[in-house]
């Protein structure tokens, strides 16, 4: 079901035209916009930003193996899922890797900013694209599965934002999450990302069953790298005019490559049944419990 973002009716429609008001949500570049005045400058993250990630998320370790470890979760807790929402989707980099591995599911991205959204249609034009906001999405029981990769740690009402996920998802869906985690890891390359926080796991334990979710698995990731990571962070404390938000993450071949071969044995690992306590980011697989 669709909701009216404007008179707050919900109807059932291809198209979206409040069935009670007969709102119609503009159109920015031919996209959707569900919330034109932060589609520009919506706060939590620098739009040009997109660009230099673009470039870098085929080849660089952290991104594939972070995908392999989506669509794992996916293939383990929602295989039959017909329909597919990823809140904040970026340049479409997870939405890429879904679709070669979903080829049959209905497919749907969304992010505030209209920048990213240039670069996810061109990755994935399978896929349904919208701008919106995500503390006010405009859907009811609509989605079997809905994904927010490192989306979360941006928004101050993160809260608010579980809650409307819990809403958009249909009964027993399921909401697929990875945050940046550990405050201690708290370093420049938060700063330069806009990042409101580092959870701590039982912080978002709390948030997300106060929202209504039962967890069903969890695990720290980037756990084997902990150390390097440590280092480079260490190595980059501090935000200044010299800083390089992409040094971390631009590598030479063969250390991008033992990297990614070490975090899909940490995949691997966690496929088994084993649970990282620590760990730069953490993987959260959560149920509607109607």
């Amino acid at each position: 079901m669709k909701i009216c973002l404007n008179c707050k009716n919900t109807f059932s429609s291809n198209v979206w035209i409040c069935s009670t008001c007969g709102y119609e949500p503009p159109r920015l570049n031919g996209i959707i916009a569900h919330s034109v005045k932060f589609a520009h400058d919506g706060g939590g993250f620098k739009p040009e930003y997109f660009a230099k990630l673009a470039k870098l998320e085929d080849t660089n370790f952290w991104f594939r193996a972070r995908n392999d470890l989506i669509i794992w979760a996916f293939n383990a807790y929602k295989p039959n899922a017909h329909s597919f929402l990823e809140v904040g989707c970026g340049t479409g980099f997870v939405l890429s890797g879904i679709a070669k591995a979903y080829s049959d599911m209905v497919l749907n991205g969304s992010e505030i900013f209209l920048d990213g959204l240039s670069y996810a249609i061109e990755r994935v034009p399978t896929a349904s694209f919208m701008q919106m906001d995500a503390r006010r999405i405009p859907f009811l029981e609509e989605f079997d599965t809905i994904g927010a990769f490192d989306v979360l740690e941006h928004i101050d009402e993160d809260e608010v934002v579980l809650t409307q996920l819990y809403k958009a998802l249909k009964p027993n869906g399921v909401l697929l999450l990875t945050v940046p985690q550990h405050p201690w890891l708290w370093s420049a390359a938060d700063e330069y990302a806009c990042h409101m926080r580092r959870y701590k796991a039982k912080e978002l334990f709390d948030k997300i069953r106060r929202s209504g979710f039962k967890v069903l698995r969890t695990s720290s990731f980037v756990s084997l790298l902990l150390p390097a990571m440590l280092l480079s962070r260490f190595k980059r404390h501090q935000l200044n005019a010299d800083y390089d938000a992409i040094a971390e993450l631009s590598l030479p071949r063969i250390l991008n490559d033992l990297f990614l071969f070490v975090m899909r044995l940490e995949c691997w690992l966690i496929r088994l049944g084993l649970n990282f306590p620590i760990g730069g980011s953490r993987l959260l697989i959560a149920k509607k419990v109607s």
